[in-house]
């Protein structure tokens, strides 16, 4: 199907919102962005509500807008998998790390550990993990965006995406390095309201053409999927076989659990004043992304009725057009001026979906960066907290220009791989280490390190030798064949990995930790007597 009358609204809606998110940067920018506070956070000033979208808004890609949708329209039951998975996720995030991350650090997931252990080592690790989860995640959305744009504009060449690479990781250093935590979460509140819109509108419109009718949507679109009553059963997807769904397993671990270690993630917890708001903000995105992921199910149930699965499957195999072809069919069809309106307001949201997540990432990444890799050092040598933030600035300069050439040179890899990835080496290295150190009083500093580098590097390792690098037709190196780990995705064994290194480290260190700091951190923790 071809795209070419939809160009126009759709570049003029892009433009609109490019237009948008600079004067949101440009406003920002003209308050105050040389304190850590300032550009890390916001200055602390976000009520529950703005936070609470602007995690929505951090959280809910491009992935989720358009790729579990379309998973759902080829695959039924098992495309749900992913929706239920990153809706879980934030009850451990809820219960476990909202309210004690707040308390017990400043910007980052190093000073909860620097708060009971050894600062310049676990700076080091922590900040190297997380600076290597956000470029994984990073990519991914680089990736997808170039190919996102290409498939709305029509182009099916590589210049269309490289152009939007390079357009979307410039757009991504400025909103950063000019409007610092502020700018990042007024654009990230603003795509959130879109994002919400846009899916409420197309919902509507699908429950309408069933007479809000949940069944007889199910019916059809079993009946249209060429599976039958298998389109609403497990298997289709992830198969039948021991390594199906051991990946099944390994792939779900991952997104429940990589949430409450993702750094982008944790960094929002610092833009409110107190824990309390922090626990609130967890509780208004939980209700804003779970019924953004209701919607998807039927969005997603809705492209299989009324388009059929084999449409949606000829027009991109991998089902990333399902919302912008159900958008035009529900708008009237193409050549309609309601389908062009409503297939370009879809595609303009998708855009702004993506423009938010990687400033967040970014200004994450930065932040490890100049707070704990560098800031550490500059803290010993007496070094000012101006200068850390213009290291920060520069960092994002950096991180930017190594994610445009990543991207560039990943165009063709796979970006469900790259997010799952991204999840299971945080679930692997961060999360056993935050909550080791908030919950065990005999964790010492050898603990976290084995903790960090334990799940990061065999998460990394089992990558490499995992059917999605070698041995199969859709490998990364698919001449090529040395995979003797069957699972594509690592947190089955990773994560346990992460914990279990953590453990061994501990007791097996000679070494006690300081009983006072960790009455200290857990007192900071549970009450915030002394939080920043």
């Amino acid at each position: 199907m071809s795209w070419q009358d939809d160009r126009l609204p759709v570049l003029c809606l892009f433009s609109g919102f490019v237009v948008l998110t600079l004067a949101i940067t440009t406003w920002a920018g003209r308050r105050r962005q040389g304190s850590p506070e300032e550009f890390y956070a916001g200055g602390r000033l976000f009520s529950p509500l703005e936070n609470g979208f602007a995690l929505s808004g951090d959280y809910m890609s491009a992935a989720s807008f358009l790729g579990i949708t379309g998973l759902i329209a080829l695959y039924g039951h098992d495309g749900m998998v992913y929706a239920v998975g990153f809706l879980v996720a934030w009850l451990v995030v809820l219960l476990l790390v909202a309210e004690l991350v707040r308390n017990c650090g400043r910007f980052t997931l190093a000073d909860v550990l620097a708060s009971r252990l050894r600062e310049r080592p676990v700076r080091t690790a922590s900040g190297t993990a997380s600076v290597i989860v956000s470029l994984l995640y990073l990519v991914a959305q680089m990736v997808g965006a170039g190919t996102l744009v290409a498939l709305l504009l029509g182009g099916t060449g590589d210049g269309v995406r490289t152009w939007t690479v390079v357009g979307v990781g410039a757009l991504m250093v400025v909103y950063v390095t000019c409007g610092g935590m502020r700018a990042t979460t007024w654009i990230q509140i603003v795509k959130s309201v879109l994002l919400m819109g846009g899916t409420a509108t197309l919902t509507a419109l699908v429950l309408l053409r069933f007479d809000g009718g949940f069944g007889t949507l199910l019916t059809q679109a079993a009946e249209r999927s060429g599976h039958g009553s298998a389109f609403l059963a497990p298997g289709l997807l992830f198969g039948q076989t021991w390594v199906s769904r051991a990946d099944f397993l390994s792939l779900g671990l991952a997104l429940v659990l990589g949430t409450a270690g993702l750094p982008h993630i944790l960094a929002r917890f610092y833009t409110v004043p107190t824990a309390r708001a922090a626990r609130r903000s967890v509780i208004w995105a939980v209700g804003l992304i779970g019924s953004f992921y209701l919607m998807t199910i039927v969005l997603g149930f809705g492209a299989a009725a009324l388009l059929g699965s084999d449409a949606v499957r000829a027009d991109n195999a991998a089902g990333n057009t399902a919302v912008p072809l159900l958008a035009r069919l529900l708008g009237g069809g193409a050549g309609t001026t309601g389908g062009t309106v409503l297939f370009a307001v879809v595609a303009a949201v998708a855009f702004a979906t993506i423009l938010a997540v990687v400033a967040g990432i970014t200004l994450a990444s930065s932040a490890a960066i100049a707070h704990d890799l560098y800031g550490s050092l500059s803290r010993a040598r007496g070094g000012g907290a101006r200068r850390e933030v213009a290291v920060a600035r520069a960092a994002a300069v950096a991180i930017g220009a190594c994610a445009i050439g990543l991207g560039l040179l990943a165009q063709n890899l796979n970006v469900a791989f790259l997010v799952g990835l991204a999840f299971a080496v945080a679930a692997s290295a961060n999360l056993p280490v935050l909550l080791y150190t908030l919950f065990w009083r005999r964790f010492t500093t050898r603990g976290a390190l084995w903790a960090i580098y334990g799940g990061l590097l065999p998460a990394l390792v089992l990558v490499a030798l995992s059917p999605v690098v070698s041995g199969a037709p859709d490998a990364l190196l698919p001449g090529a064949d040395f995979a003797v780990f069957p699972l594509r995705n690592p947190g089955l064994v990773s994560i346990p990995l992460g914990f279990l290194a953590g453990w061994l480290g501990t007791v097996t260190d000679s070494s006690r930790s300081d009983p006072f700091r960790h009455a200290e951190t857990e007192v900071r923790a549970l009450t915030g007597a002394g939080s920043a």
